[in-house]
């Protein structure tokens, strides 16, 4: 059960702003033998929540937006904002992807995505993900 905590926890973080990778986790311990269903399981969770956090963090925390300690710079607000309105919420279902994933989910909190919907994508995209992944190393063990 700690590996699976573990993985949920390094899933969680890696969905967050802080850097930190579930992938290398999640395969040793498919490799290691851990039932692959569950480690799906743990690891999309985890990481659907720690997109969530950053859903929350861009619903409440745009109302700072005029502070010099907030994080994202008018322009790039901007930006954002209009990358969004260009491509939709359909654009969730990349949240899992290195560099702009987790800013994605910030923006999706900052444009108020509905919810359910927010959470339904993401969970749909990093389930998909993570369900490649450990596909790939199957076929790759089997051959």
């Amino acid at each position: 059960m700690d590996s699976y905590l573990s993985l949920f926890l390094v899933s969680f973080l890696a969905a967050t702003l802080f850097p930190a990778g579930s992938e290398i986790l999640l395969l040793g311990l498919a490799s290691a033998g851990h039932d692959p269903w569950m480690l799906w399981l743990w690891a999309t969770l985890g990481n659907t929540l720690g997109s969530m956090v950053n859903y929350a963090l861009g619903r409440y925390l745009l109302h700072y937006q005029d502070r010099r300690w907030f994080p994202i710079k008018p322009k790039a607000l901007n930006a954002s904002q209009r990358w969004f309105q260009r491509y939709g919420t359909w654009s969730l279902l990349l949240a899992w992807a290195p560099i702009f994933g987790d800013a994605l989910t910030l923006i999706a909190g900052i444009m108020r995505v509905p919810f359910h919907w927010f959470a339904l994508l993401v969970f749909i995209g990093k389930g998909a993900r993570y369900a490649i992944l450990l596909g790939l190393l199957g076929w790759f063990i089997s051959t």
